[in-house]
């Protein structure tokens, strides 16, 4: 027989033991919204980061166009403040759509050049009912997209009926065909026994290639479409720089070239070729504001304004020394000088923290073993550099690869076979594939993705 005493004792146990029970489930509850908010908060940021670098990945190829052309301002440039701006309105926008009030979008990497990493923070308030008020805790959810090199460069594959499916010849680090290069080859030897200096900005580009000039530019009076081209057949040639002009009127007929146009004097095709010559309707002078047949600003792709042959942001004293390399070691003079535009600005004295010198910035041991005995002599270090970039190119048949083993050094691309998942080596290549797609350098599965990093 159960004692009063003990009735109520049972009593208190059972309604602790509820208690308890309703603790659990109020905690449980709370411990679930706060999950399920923290998640949604996540979710919110990790789209809006997505968003934003997509953004930036669209305008990207825009910081690197000249702010001038032919002295009036060039519509397609955009300043880093407008870049960075289209960024912060996409991911502000998603984050919205997907509830989020709270947001803040920054830039870790707002000073470079070319910011291509962009980082989204979503605060949500987790809120607890308090009796008579209500308290909680505020969750932040942090996620960070960029702009990253894809994977390595393939050879381009045919993209159209009609274009040049064939071997393919490398002269300066452009295609042709391999008895363009050899005629090439002739004029080249007979141009500089001249005394005059021929540099190649533009060779064979497939439709493929064609079409992603097109899509920055869908502009007749500037590119032609895809299909269009007469560099689609491997026989034309957009040769600078401009002091070589009146050397290639007077002499390029001896050598089965001739001048396609008469207002692109840097364009000539080779015509021992049925297929080599003008497309019909293009023979007579252009209509008003006709920029070029088939180039970004007149000249043919990868032949920006300034010098005629290598990118106007180049310094006039470098200009020369360029060419030479570009020349000597079969490099793309545009990519030599993208490369030392991120490397030192064109600064002959430039040291970096951990040691690297002179405007191509060898560390010395580098230095040493491609014979460059003072890495502050920029000419003799252009050279150097170029040769290296050379041999990278011919270890990894790859512009983005090439470029990460200049950056953070061969053993490192070789054990991955890709960009190393270095912020720095990132940052370096993408910089460089930026600047080349604003000189209309098209590379080959070379360009950027949009990744989300964390």
């Amino acid at each position: 027989m159960t004692q009063p005493g003990e009735r109520g004792q049972a009593a208190l146990l059972l309604t602790a033991g509820l208690c308890a029970i309703l603790i659990a489930a109020f905690v449980a509850g709370a411990v679930a919204r706060g999950i399920g908010v923290r998640a949604d908060a996540q979710r919110a940021a990790d789209l809006a980061a997505l968003a934003g670098a997509r953004a930036m990945h669209e305008a990207y190829p825009r910081l690197f166009e000249p702010g001038l052309i032919d002295g009036r301002p060039n519509a397609y440039h955009l300043e880093k403040a407008a870049y960075l701006a289209r960024g912060r309105a996409a991911a502000l926008r998603v984050a919205r759509l997907n509830g989020a009030a709270d947001v803040e979008v920054s830039f870790p990497d707002a000073d470079a050049i070319a910011p291509i990493r962009v980082q989204v923070v979503v605060r949500r308030r987790v809120g607890v009912e308090r009796g008579t008020g209500r308290a909680g805790t505020t969750v932040a959810a942090t996620a960070e997209a960029e702009l990253a090199p894809d994977g390595p460069a393939a050879a381009a594959a045919p993209g159209g009926p009609g274009q040049y499916a064939g071997p393919l010849a490398f002269r300066q680090g452009k295609p042709m065909r391999p008895d363009v290069a050899q005629a090439f080859d002739r004029m080249e030897a007979a141009a500089r026994a001249d005394g005059v200096q021929l540099l190649i900005t533009s060779g064979f580009r497939s439709d493929a290639e064609q079409a992603v000039l097109w899509a920055r530019r869908p502009d007749p009076r500037w590119v032609a479409p895809p299909g269009k081209s007469l560099h689609r057949y491997g026989t034309e040639l957009d040769i600078g720089p401009d002091a070589a002009y009146p050397w290639l009127a007077a002499n390029a007929g001896r050598f089965h070239f001739v001048k396609r146009y008469e207002w692109e004097p840097w364009h000539f095709g080779f015509t021992l070729n049925a297929r080599s010559r003008p497309r019909a309707g293009t023979a007579s002078a252009p209509a008003a504001g006709h920029r070029g047949e088939d180039g970004d600003d007149g000249r043919g792709a990868g032949h920006a304004a300034g010098h005629g042959s290598v990118p106007a942001f180049v310094p006039d004293r470098f200009a020369r020394p360029l060419a030479r390399a570009a020349q000597r070691w079969n490099v793309s003079a545009t990519l030599l000088a993208a490369q030392i535009y991120a490397e030192s600005g064109f600064n002959p004295f430039a040291v970096s923290p951990v040691g690297a010198q002179g405007i191509s910035q060898f560390m010395p041991a580098t230095a040493r073993a491609y014979g460059l005995s003072n890495p502050f002599d920029a000419e003799r270090a252009i050279d150097a550099q170029a040769r290296m970039m050379r041999d990278l190119l011919r270890q990894f048949g790859s512009v983005p690869l090439a470029l990460a083993a200049y950056n953070a050094g061969p053993g490192r691309v070789a054990a991955c076979m890709c960009v190393p998942a270095i912020t720095e080596t990132r940052a370096y290549v993408a910089k460089i594939l930026g600047l080349l797609g604003g000189a209309g350098e098209v590379i080959a599965g070379g360009g950027l993705e949009v990744r989300l990093v964390r």
